[in-house]
């Protein structure tokens, strides 16, 4: 038994949030959508957890936080309920990599980790997706995932 450390553990969880223009708001504590939206009145934000080719791109709740580790993007009110396109998420992707690599690049980020290691897409990667959740099933278009267990002889 011994206490275990590392060096790149001394990184800070933060909400991430990439605006409309392409910049990146860090916040490194809980932080209510709606006070995000008193400084970005004509957006609407979106967990990047909760988008899905062909769905309607919902908003957060106004009196619910941003949590630490998810990343999150501000979208013009024009969006909100409008379903998104592999072509526009791949838009997103790029807008969100390009915050993220200035900011790991010592750009105006506060509270950020050592490195930073998005995620990227390109077009066709995005277009086999669509087509792979062309069948799914379920309420609200979500997947429905079943257990496939059996006994393992010894």
């Amino acid at each position: 038994m011994g206490i275990c450390s590392s060096s790149e553990s001394t990184a800070v969880a933060t909400a991430k949030l990439i605006l409309n223009d392409g910049s990146l708001q860090e916040f490194s504590y809980p932080v209510k959508v709606s006070y995000v939206l008193q400084k970005n009145p004509s957006c609407f934000i979106c967990n990047s957890d909760e988008m899905d080719f062909d769905d309607a791109l919902s908003a957060i709740n106004d009196e619910e936080e941003l949590q630490l580790g998810q990343l999150y993007f501000a979208l013009p009110l024009s969006r909100l309920k409008q379903p998104l396109q592999a072509e526009e998420m791949a838009a997103l992707a790029v807008k969100a990599n390009s915050a993220l690599m200035k900011c790991g690049a010592g750009d105006k980020c506060s509270h950020r980790r050592r490195s930073v290691s998005p995620l990227v897409f390109t077009v066709e990667e995005l277009k086999t997706r669509k087509r792979l959740s062309a069948g799914r099933s379920g309420a609200g278009g979500r997947k429905k995932f079943a257990a496939n267990l059996s006994v393992i002889p010894e």
